[in-house]
């Protein structure tokens, strides 16, 4: 039977990004695949990770930036990313309104699955 989904469950982190998990974890008891929502104001980073899932950011306003080993990638809106599970990354919004992007990871998020560096 489909689950219907009515609403997010917003997830809290510092730096004023606000998460809103769709299918996930925590929203949906799921952990196959994790859909959320983020927006992020500009100047936003986050610690460099490296984590066990693979990622798809897709971007709808703004600019996301992926810095890694070999450099660093714009996402403009409109555009997507896919990072690997092992690859070391950074996301930050360098643009000054931020940016509004979609995150889909697959196995789903968690906080001790991504290995943030301190």
């Amino acid at each position: 039977m489909p689950q219907h989904i009515p609403a997010p469950t917003t997830i809290p982190v510092p730096g004023g990004k606000q998460i809103d998990e769709y299918v996930g974890r925590v929203n949906s008891g799921t952990g196959q695949v994790s859909v959320a929502r983020m927006s992020a104001p500009g100047g936003w980073a986050e610690p460099a990770q490296t984590p066990d899932f693979d990622e798809v950011t897709l971007v709808l306003r703004g600019t996301v930036r992926v810095e890694h080993d070999g450099g660093a990638l714009d996402v403009r809106a409109g555009e997507a990313v896919l990072t690997r599970a092992g690859e070391r990354v950074r996301y930050t919004t360098p643009d000054p309104d931020g940016a509004d992007y979609v995150a889909v990871c697959v196995p789903a998020f968690a906080p001790d699955a991504a290995h943030r560096e301190e």
